[in-house]
């Protein structure tokens, strides 16, 4: 937020997670206040693919502009200190569904695997695990159930970052910042959404739209941007500016999702 880069266009009316047994693609007229990241964001996919399914070469768009979304499911790659209990806690999803809807038949996860989260939204578009690091173990408490079904098709990375884990320094700002219009680089309105966790990063580091988990902070949108965040530095969104002061300055290790 550190300055508003361009105005463009959006509201999200396409809802996230489409199921599978919708058409293959939809598309979305484009509203006064639209942005791309905007659609991307309600849409579950990323500003790169956007600009790649309806050929853009900038973030440029216009009212009444029809665009193309591809339809995607919702997914969560796994991190270093997950299990499936842990996962499926943290989306309301029961362990036995998971293992179901991903083909799983052993409590044995890895990092870098990613889980579709959705049941019969999910389809076939689980993204098989390089099993080169070590596993991750369900505790004694989540349940483990054989689930034979359908073999599962391998996803490509977003992009050339995705996956990618780093150290970094994590400073924290709020919306009430001296100086700050409480609206970030890509468009997000930090006063009107609150409970929105976004990270000012470093676009030549970290792409903006990825989604990236931090850790200590969670998982976050890359939609700001500053004139000191250059380099291995992010600075994180906080609505209160007592748990902003509170964070300081840490060193934190970060994964760009997608």
């Amino acid at each position: 937020m550190k300055k508003k880069i361009v105005a463009l266009t959006a509201i999200a009316v396409l809802s996230v997670g489409t199921a599978a047994q919708a058409a293959a693609s939809s598309v979305h007229t484009v509203q006064s206040g639209d942005t791309l990241w905007s659609i991307s964001k309600d849409n579950n996919v990323s500003v790169e693919e956007l600009q790649a399914w309806n050929e853009l070469d900038s973030t440029l768009i216009y009212p009444s502009q029809d665009l193309k979304v591809e339809d995607k499911v919702e997914t969560y790659v796994v991190v270093k200190g997950d299990s499936l209990y842990k996962i499926a806690t943290k989306h309301n999803i029961s362990v036995d569904d998971l293992m179901n809807w991903n083909n799983i038949s052993s409590d044995l996860i890895f990092p870098g695997e990613e889980f579709v989260l959705q049941g019969t939204k999910a389809s076939t578009t689980n993204k098989t695990a390089q099993k080169a690091t070590a596993p991750v173990s369900a505790p004694a408490s989540a349940p483990v159930q054989k689930a034979p079904s359908a073999p599962v098709a391998v996803k490509a990375p977003a992009s050339s970052t995705a996956g990618k884990e780093m150290t970094v320094t994590a400073t924290a700002y709020t919306a009430y910042c001296a100086g700050c219009s409480g609206t970030t680089a890509t468009g997000i309105d930090l006063r009107a959404n609150p409970n929105q966790k976004v990270i000012a990063v470093d676009p030549s580091v970290i792409p903006l739209g990825s989604r990236v988990w931090v850790e200590g902070y969670g998982e976050a949108i890359a939609g700001d941007t500053g004139g000191a965040i250059k380099g291995n530095i992010i600075d994180l969104f906080m609505e209160n500016k007592q748990d902003a002061l509170n964070w300081g300055r840490q060193t934190v290790t970060i994964k760009i999702l997608d």
